[in-house]
């Protein structure tokens, strides 16, 4: 599986994580409908691949269940023994976070700035991110029949 490091902003902060190269046109097809926090992303994102957003959902469960803003000491005891591909979904909390979360992995690096209602395509080998677009839905990490389509207001921006 071709792995892409996505982080999202927006009004409470940053998230981090990694996850399958067909995500990116995912998320985009969430934004489409101008979501402005992460939860109203991944939830319009789990029609797409539900198991997909649900251990996102559940690795920042763990997150938070184990780091707070001011001790993120058992998160960095982690980086220091897993590689940044493998590493669960986090909140970017201090500057060895933010470092992290614009790290990218495998394919790339997409950050998704709810509030700005910007895609910014740091790295992107997977494959170029379209305005308008279809993807296929999938099923227990399986790709089906079934495809969804998306178009991006004009008043998002997909950078470079």
């Amino acid at each position: 599986m071709t792995l892409v490091r996505f982080t999202v902003i927006d009004a409470q902060g940053a998230v981090s994580f990694v996850g399958p190269g067909h995500a990116i046109k995912m998320f985009a097809a969430a934004c489409s409908r101008n979501p402005r926090t992460l939860m109203e992303l991944l939830e319009y994102t789990r029609p797409y691949d539900a198991d997909f957003i649900s251990e996102v959902r559940k690795g920042l469960a763990v997150f938070d269940e184990h780091n707070t803003p001011e001790d993120t000491s058992a998160f960095h005891s982690m980086i220091e023994r897993t590689p940044p591909s493998t590493l669960p979904p986090f909140r970017v909390l201090d500057e060895v976070t933010r470092d992290l979360s614009l790290q990218p992995v495998d394919s790339g690096l997409i950050l998704y700035n709810l509030g700005a209602r910007r895609i910014i395509q740091v790295v992107n080998s997977y494959g170029e991110l379209q305005r308008e677009d279809r993807g296929r839905i999938r099923r227990s990490g399986q790709p089906t029949r079934m495809l969804y389509y998306y178009r991006l207001p004009d008043d998002w921006a997909i950078v470079p």
